[in-house]
C-alpha cells in the first residue's frame, strides 16, 4: 500500500476550477446508451475506476463502446443486442454498477457471475436482489445470497409494486430497470425522494416515466433511443473544495459547471446552514440536469443540527461536513445517517477514527456522530480505508496544520477524482 505525506499549510485557496462529471450521471450514461437503440454520444464522462467498470461490463455483454479520454460514444443494437459474457463481470469497487447492473441482468435470457474488490464483497446487495427476487429473477450468493460473488439467472420478469426499506437512489434505480423489461408497469414509492438521475435520463432515452412526489412508474417493454449526454460537474466531488475554501483564510474559489439537481444540493444547505458565504449562479438545463457556477468564500462557521429529509441528499458528502464541522463555533450533532455504515467501509467509523487521530473531537453514535467545533487539528498517520471520500477529507484537513499527514493508500481518490491533487495544487498556486 503507498503513501503520500500532505504537507499543504495554512494556505488560502484562490481561482476558479472545475470538476470531474458527475459519477452517478456518468453511470447511468453508459447503460442507458448500451441499452438504447443507435448511437450515444458522452461528454465530460468521468473516467474514474468505478464509471470504468461499467464500461468494462457492458463491453462483455457486447455493446461497441469507445473511449477518448472524457469522450465516450456508444453504438448499440438495444436490449435485444445484449449478448451472454464468457466471463464473470468484474465490478471493482464500483456498488453503483453492482446494483443498477442487476436490475438490467435480472430481465435478460442469460446466466451472469458477479464479482467485486474486497470492500465491495461486504456490501450488502440483498436490498437489491429481494425485491428482483419478487419479480422472478432467480439470484444467489454469498451469505444466503446477500453477498457478493453473485450469480444472476436472467428471464421473464413480473411487474412489482414496491416500497424500498431503505433511502437508496440505486436500489431504486435497479427496480426501475427491472421494471422497464416487464410486459406491466413498475412502481416505486420512496419515504424520502432520493436522487432523480435515473428518472430524468430515462426520459432524455425517451422512456415514458412518470414521477408524481415520491413515487415512478415505469412502462416495461420500451425501446430506449441513443442520444447526446453532457455530464455536468460532479457536485459530491466540488464539495470538498467548497469547504476547503470556507474554513481557509482569505480563501475565494469559484467551481464551474456544477450539477445543481434538487436531490443532490444539500451541500449547499448544509454549508448556508452553517454560516458559509456562498453564491449560485444557475447557467443552463441539460438532459433534465440544471448546471451552474457556485463561489464560496472563507467564512465564520457555526454549529448545526443536521437530520432528516436532508440526509439522503448529502450522504455522500457527510465525510467532509464533519470536518467542516471541527473549525465551527459550538457543537453539530449529525443524525438518521445509518446507512453511511454500508459504503465503501463503514464511513461513521473511519470518519470518527481519521478525525480522532488528527486531534478533533468525535463521537460516532449508531445512526450518525457529534462533533465539537473550534479544534486546532495536528498531523499523524491516517489511512483512506480504500475510501475515496476519507482520502479527500483527509487532503483537505490538512490544510488546517502546519504538521505533516502522512495518508496510506491515496490512490482511492481515483475512483471519483482522478486530478484531484493536480486540482487542489492549482488553487494553492494563485
Amino acid at each position: 500500500m503507498s503513501q503520500k505525506v500532505l504537507a499543504y499549510g495554512n494556505k488560502p485557496l484562490t481561482g476558479q476550477m472545475s470538476v470531474p462529471g458527475d459519477k452517478s450521471i456518468s453511470h447511468r450514461a453508459v447503460m442507458f446508451g448500451s441499452l438504447a437503440k443507435g448511437e450515444t454520444n458522452i461528454t465530460n464522462f468521468l473516467a474514474g475506476e468505478d464509471c470504468l467498470s461499467t464500461i468494462a461490463a457492458f463491453q462483455a455483454m457486447g455493446v461497441q463502446i469507445d473511449r477518448n479520454e472524457h469522450t465516450v460514444s456508444i453504438k448499440s443494437n438495444g436490449i435485444s443486442g445484449l449478448t451472454e459474457p464468457s466471463q464473470p463481470i468484474d465490478l471493482g469497487n464500483s456498488g453503483t454498477t453492482a446494483r443498477l447492473l442487476m436490475g438490467i441482468l435480472a430481465g435478460l435470457p442469460f446466466h451472469f457471475t458477479l464479482f467485486g474488490d474486497a470492500s465491495l464483497s461486504k456490501r450488502p446487495m440483498d436490498r437489491i436482489a429481494n425485491p428482483l427476487r419478487e419479480m422472478g429473477a432467480t439470484i444467489d450468493g454469498r451469505d444466503n445470497g446477500r453477498l457478493l460473488p453473485m450469480s444472476v439467472r436472467g428471464g421473464k420478469l413480473s411487474p412489482i409494486d414496491f416500497k424500498p426499506p431503505v433511502k437508496s437512489a440505486q436500489v431504486k434505480s435497479g427496480v426501475l430497470l427491472a421494471g422497464l423489461l416487464t410486459d406491466g408497469v413498475t412502481t416505486v414509492e420512496e419515504v424520502i425522494k432520493t436522487r432523480d438521475h435515473t428518472e430524468n435520463m430515462l426520459k432524455a432515452f425517451g422512456a415514458n416515466i412518470e414521477v408524481e412526489g415520491t413515487k415512478v412508474t415505469i412502462e416495461g417493454n420500451q425501446p430506449l433511443t441513443g442520444c447526446d449526454i453532457e455530464v455536468p460537474g460532479d457536485i459530491s466531488s466540488a464539495a470538498f473544495f467548497l469547504v476547503a475554501a470556507a474554513i481557509s483564510e482569505a480563501s475565494n474559489i469559484t467551481i464551474e459547471n456544477v450539477g445543481l439537481n434538487p436531490t443532490r444540493t444539500g451541500i449547499i444547505d448544509v454549508l448556508e446552514l452553517m454560516g458559509v458565504t456562498i453564491t449560485v449562479e444557475e447557467k443552463r438545463t441539460v438532459g433534465g440536469e440544471p448546471i451552474g457556477d457556485i463561489t464560496v468564500k472563507a467564512s465564520n462557521v457555526k454549529g448545526a443540527e443536521i437530520e432528516g429529509d436532508i440526509i439522503p441528499r448529502i450522504i455522500d458528502e457527510i465525510p467532509i461536513i464533519a470536518l467542516l464541522a471541527t473549525q465551527a463555533t459550538g457543537q453539530t450533532v449529525i443524525k438518521d445517517a445509518e446507512e453511511l455504515r454500508f459504503k465503501e467501509t463503514d464511513r461513521i467509523a473511519s470518519v470518527v477514527q481519521t478525525l480522532t487521530t488528527l486531534g478533533a473531537t468525535i463521537t460516532g453514535t449508531k445512526d450518525g456522530m457529534i462533533i465539537e467545533g473550534n479544534t486546532n487539528l495536528h498531523g499523524g498517520v491516517t489511512q483512506s480505508f480504500g475510501d475515496h471520500r476519507i482520502g479527500m477529507m483527509i487532503a483537505v484537513a490538512s490544510l488546517l496544520t502546519d504538521e505533516e499527514i502522512e495518508l496510506h493508500d491515496p490512490e482511492c481518490i481515483a475512483v471519483s477524482h482522478p486530478t484531484f491533487f493536480e486540482d487542489l495544487d492549482s488553487l494553492l498556486d494563485n
